[in-house]
């Protein structure tokens, strides 16, 4: 019993396709803005993403709850991803829905 909407990029979204690192904050800041909190992925990948420094920042600077969620069987995570979140979960439904329930309360 939760309604959401998905702010996730598309693949044909401009993000994919952002001329410079200037382009792509605007573009992810966009997609964060009107979100009530933001979800990453904590797997190792992240923790080498120019995506997710953006990300992170972004959700910081516009006070957006992180809600980092643990691969299913990840063996190793991101710490950036983690050390930045306000919530940290497993991959699992029930946790997730409670750490939004949670990031909207507050």
């Amino acid at each position: 019993n939760i309604l959401f909407k998905n702010y996730s990029v598309p693949k044909d979204n401009p993000i994919e396709n952002a001329n410079n690192d200037s382009a792509l904050l605007k573009a992810i800041k966009n997609q964060i803005y009107p979100t009530s909190c933001v979800i990453i992925l904590a797997g190792v990948y992240s923790s080498y993403s120019k995506w997710i420094d953006k990300e992170i920042e972004l959700a910081k600077l516009l006070n957006k709850k992180i809600i980092a969620v643990e691969p299913f069987g990840a063996q190793h995570t991101s710490e950036k991803v983690k050390t930045n979140a306000d919530y940290c979960v497993k991959w699992n439904t029930k946790s997730i829905i409670e750490a939004i329930r949670n990031a909207c309360a507050n």
